[in-house]
């Protein structure tokens, strides 16, 4: 158990700028409007602690919506609490592979970013959903402009996270979706697809 310890020590001093497919750390000469994307139950089907890439399955109308908002100009940023990891349930490795296998199946250069979080939830973690942290290391590293972002997800600390760090917030219903409170959510919608047809619905339209 110390030596896992020691290693998910290690792990954390690099997740956020590790050099892992799906992960940029450049600065644009100016700021971009940005979709924080939760992974799991949001982009891809809810598999329990998914540490296997052959369970890696799309939700119908992921890529075209996500090639629609990056038409749009928006950059596309996944950001992913994984506490499979700090759980001991898989590794770092794991944790990689499937994340490589989403990005395969999505198609080169549509995500833009990555970041994970490891811990599980009683470390406390400063970095953990709902808390914002890792939405502004990604507006930090990408030159992001929060107050023209959003964030989607399938669960109400994504809503919170996406508040905290001064964007706007849509809840899926996929995933744990269905189960959660949208609180102070901009929309609920039935899917990703469904939240992005809302997202660039001509600015005349009613919500």
């Amino acid at each position: 158990m110390a030596s896992f310890r020691r290693k998910l020590r290690r792990a954390r001093n690099h997740l956020a700028l590790r050099a892992v497919p799906g992960i940029a750390v450049a600065m644009p000469a100016s700021l971009t409007p940005a979709m924080f994307l939760d992974r799991d139950g949001t982009l891809m089907e809810e598999a329990d602690y998914c540490s296997d890439p052959a369970k890696v399955r799309l939700i119908p109308g992921v890529i075209e919506a996500l090639g629609a908002l990056k038409k749009a100009g928006f950059r596309l940023v996944i950001i992913t609490n994984q506490s499979g990891i700090g759980r001991g349930y898989y590794s770092v490795a794991d944790y990689e592979a499937v994340q490589r296998r989403l990005l395969e199946l999505l198609g080169e250069g549509l995500i833009d970013a990555t970041y994970f979080c490891p811990e599980a939830p009683e470390a406390k973690s400063p970095r953990r959903k709902p808390s914002p942290a890792m939405v502004c290391e990604a507006a930090r590293d990408l030159g992001l402009d929060l107050a023209r972002s959003w964030f989607i997800g399938d669960k109400a600390i994504d809503v919170q996270c996406g508040h905290a760090a001064g964007t706007r917030a849509i809840l899926v219903l996929t995933g744990h979706g269905h189960a959660e409170d949208a609180g102070r959510a901009e929309f609920v919608a039935k899917d990703f697809a469904s939240a992005t047809a809302f997202i660039l619905r001509p600015a005349d339209a009613s919500p």
